[in-house]
């Protein structure tokens, strides 16, 4: 394989982690009634936006065309799961449960991805390891909401 899709296959990979987290975010926050929960998923959420801006950035200076975002049928089943899981309980534990679901999903996406791609590219390796970070700490800040009483 030609080092430019190396490293297009790549950065796609990191950019459709983000986008799904942004989108399950996106379907989410409605279904929430706590203000504290739903403020913290807007933060999340911005920090989500900035990684994928980085990617559109890392693409646009690389000249990478085809940056992807998830397909129709990837969207469609996250929004039908999200909405299927909340339909009988929106409390926040019930939201945090599913966004650390998601999050644990992201991460082991990206250790994989990191793992699939070594040597690829040193930014896009920088860039996962943001990405990894901040989903770690996602996780801290979503499991206190475990222990609300429904």
């Amino acid at each position: 394989m030609e080092e430019n899709e190396k490293i297009t296959k790549y950065l796609n990979a990191i950019y459709q982690n983000i986008r799904t987290a942004i989108q399950s975010i996106e379907d989410i926050i409605p279904k929430a009634e706590s203000e504290k929960l739903k403020s913290e998923l807007s933060t999340e959420q911005d920090e989500y936006n900035c990684l994928a801006k980085e990617c559109e950035a890392f693409a646009k200076a690389e000249k990478i065309e085809g940056l992807k975002d998830n397909n129709f049928i990837e969207k469609a089943r996250l929004w039908t799961s999200i909405n299927m899981s909340t339909m009988m309980d929106n409390s926040s534990r019930k939201i945090a449960e599913l966004m650390l679901f998601g999050t644990f999903m992201g991460i082991v996406t990206c250790v994989k991805d990191r793992s699939d791609h070594k040597n690829v590219s040193k930014e896009l390796d920088e860039l996962i390891e943001k990405l990894l970070h901040f989903e770690r700490k996602n996780i801290d800040k979503l499991l206190p909401y475990l222990e609300e009483t429904p």
